[in-house]
């Protein structure tokens, strides 16, 4: 591989390396970001990222990026620098400024400054390209760059809406957001309501469905750090909580379910911050057996484990023992492993 090329593909590289860096932070922006035309902007470039990371790395394969051991070691190291990078930086979007719409807001500006550097990383591209020959990668650069430019702009516009929504909350005492509509809360309703069907269910779709269900993991706990961020004491499930000794709340918090312990997860970090209680929720919170079991009745439990693998009746056992400890689950639990 000649010098001119070896620059291309390493600029490529870098870009790819962003893009897939994107997909997950406009994923965490999303969770938390309210049904809305600025949702539908982000939602949209979601998909146009992955297309980018796509049509990079096709074009990496065809100028051999993929067969220079070096240069596919940074490429792989630039990539998970990039992860990392977005990775880290979720959970301080969902818990960033002081309220929903500062929040949305907040996210916003980091997205113009992220589409500024795509702009200017496809500029780069798009020149040495040229430069060095290479019309292919030039075109390509070019088309990426003005769908980079084209959202940078939509963004700017949805800036004084989302400006007006902070001076209404934080200003006037007029809130406009509704964590119910973002995209985690939507999320976990979706699995919710699925699980919900299921356990009507005592068929082989329980079964299915209950596979299906544990692809997507975590949601419980999203939805209770997205209302954590702005719940007050009131909201929370142990009532009077401020009033309460680190004992007291420590005895009361193996009974909750995944979203109230997140929620509380948050809600201490905002006020107290006792290492003691962050302790023993983080040793709580754990992935449910199925998104939205922590919201069903005994019996519910009892019907959708009916025709349900080993390996998911052993996994409920095991949360339950740790959690609720409801005996007509671990009844239903223990005869089904016995009967296998």
């Amino acid at each position: 591989m000649d010098a001119s090329k070896r620059k291309t593909v390493q600029y490529l590289s870098e870009a790819r390396a962003s893009e897939d860096a994107l997909v997950r932070v406009l994923q965490s922006q999303i969770s938390m970001t309210p049904r809305g035309s600025y949702r539908a902007l982000l939602e949209d470039h979601l998909e146009q990222t992955r297309d980018h990371s796509a049509r990079v790395g096709e074009r990496l394969h065809q100028l051999g990026g993929g067969s220079n051991p070096l240069l596919t070691i940074v490429a792989i190291w630039e990539d998970l620098l990039g992860q990392g990078l977005a990775l880290s930086k979720t959970p301080f979007d969902l818990l960033r400024g002081s309220s929903g719409e500062e929040k949305v807001l907040k996210n916003a500006k980091d997205a113009c400054a992220t589409e500024a550097l795509e702009i200017a990383t496809y500029t780069a591209i798009e020149r040495l390209a040229q430069h060095v020959g290479d019309d292919q990668t030039a075109t390509l650069a070019a088309a990426i760059r003005a769908d980079e430019e084209k959202m940078l702009e939509g963004i700017l516009g949805e800036l004084p809406k989302l400006a007006d929504a902070v001076a209404g909350a934080e200003v006037e005492g007029n809130p406009s957001f509704d964590v119910r509509s973002t995209g985690a809360a939507e999320a976990v309703g979706e699995a919710v309501d699925a699980t919900k069907r299921t356990a009507r269910k005592a068929s082989a779709t329980t079964k299915r469905t209950a596979r299906q269900a544990r692809k997507v993991p975590g949601v419980a706990q999203v939805e209770g750090q997205v209302k954590g961020v702005t719940a007050t004491e009131d909201d929370l499930a142990i009532a009077g909580y401020d009033s309460f000794t680190v004992e007291e709340i420590n005895g009361r918090l193996s009974s909750l379910s995944q979203i109230d312990l997140a929620k509380i997860d948050s809600y201490e970090r905002r006020h107290q911050d006792r290492t003691t209680i962050l302790s023993r929720v983080s040793t709580l919170r754990a992935t449910e057996p199925w998104p939205g079991y922590d919201e069903l009745t005994v019996s519910e439990v009892q019907t959708a484990l009916a025709d349900a693998d080993d390996e998911l009746v052993a996994r409920t056992r095991d949360y339950e023992r740790a959690h609720k400890d409801r005996a007509g689950v671990l009844g239903a639990v223990e005869r089904d492993l016995s009967n296998a």
